[in-house]
């Protein structure tokens, strides 16, 4: 942490980090539709409650702040899982096949 702190580059290790995390949940929530459908939800909002909690709780700047993009981003996953189920029905992802009640839109294309 000292070279971090000598060199001034806790803000490029936080922005990396984000970049990261983000680039994480996104199959995170199409993998997690896919598999469990719209009820993942709940887990990202524990998630995000957890890490928020986290983030309050820690001293140090970088771990905080690593916790807050992570509680956030579990956040924004919890939108976005309805509007995977969206993508799901028009046909733009893989519905799974072993999950009863996915309903699709009758051709690949709908009018919106």
């Amino acid at each position: 942490m000292e070279f971090l702190e000598n060199y001034n580059l806790t803000g490029l290790v936080i922005g990396m980090c984000t970049f990261l995390i983000i680039g994480l949940f996104h199959p995170l929530v199409i993998k997690g539709e896919y598999y469990f459908g719209e009820k993942i939800k709940w887990t990202f909002a524990a998630g995000g409650v957890l890490f928020l909690v986290l983030a309050l709780m820690v001293n140090n700047v970088l771990w905080s702040s690593i916790s807050g993009v992570t509680a956030f981003s579990c956040f924004w996953s919890i939108k976005e899982i309805s509007e995977q189920v969206e993508r799901v029905r028009k046909g733009w992802f893989p519905a799974n096949p072993k999950r009863n009640g996915v309903k699709r839109a009758k051709s690949g294309k709908t009018s919106e």
